[in-house]
């Protein structure tokens, strides 16, 4: 609506097939309620994003533009942090050596890499399908949890049925994309 396309029924079906998977992964626990509101909200501002961002990479360096959002969030929750902290006390706030290892790996690699190759992307593929891939990032990070925190003890046969239905709509988004081209 946003970018005033026309409607396709193609795109409302994968985006229903990867609800289905995620709601299958999480398997509608109350005790992931609060993240899954948080996760759906995050994907609305993510899509946004995405429109957004396909706007500008038209006319701007895909590098300034992510130096300025990287500057942009950290401000911002820099100045979120104390209403954070208010509704999730935390005993320490600075990482230890350990942690910092981590964030550090995740903010070059899975963060600034990542959204720099997105933004050159969007110069090359519609802003649906870029979505739609950012999907997958819920099973990165249960891969990651399973690699390196050893978390794989509470998957459930539900989590590889989701799992199988988020790369299918990625994989037929995919080959519907380049038919297309």
């Amino acid at each position: 609506m946003i970018d005033k396309e026309k409607f396709k029924l193609s795109e409302l079906l994968l985006s229903v097939l990867t609800l289905l998977g995620i709601s299958l992964i999480f398997h509608f626990d109350t005790s992931y309620q609060l993240g899954i509101c948080l996760g759906v909200i995050s994907s609305a501002f993510g899509a946004l994003y995405t429109i957004y961002n396909n706007r500008l990479v038209q006319h701007f360096d895909s590098k300034i533009i992510n130096y300025y959002q990287m500057i942009a969030g950290t401000f911002v929750l820099g100045l979120s942090m104390p209403i954070y902290l208010h509704f999730f006390p935390s005993e320490r706030i600075v990482p230890d050596l350990k942690d910092m290892g981590y964030l550090t790996f995740l903010a070059s690699f899975c963060t600034v890499g990542l959204y720099v190759a997105f933004a050159e992307v969007l110069r090359k593929i519609p802003a649906f399908t870029v979505n739609l891939t950012f999907n997958l990032e819920p099973i990165y990070a249960i891969i990651m949890a399973f690699l390196f925190f050893d978390e794989s003890k509470e998957v459930n046969i539900y989590f590889y049925i989701g799992l199988s239905f988020i790369i299918t709509s990625v994989v037929l988004q995919t080959l519907i994309s380049i038919r297309k081209k």
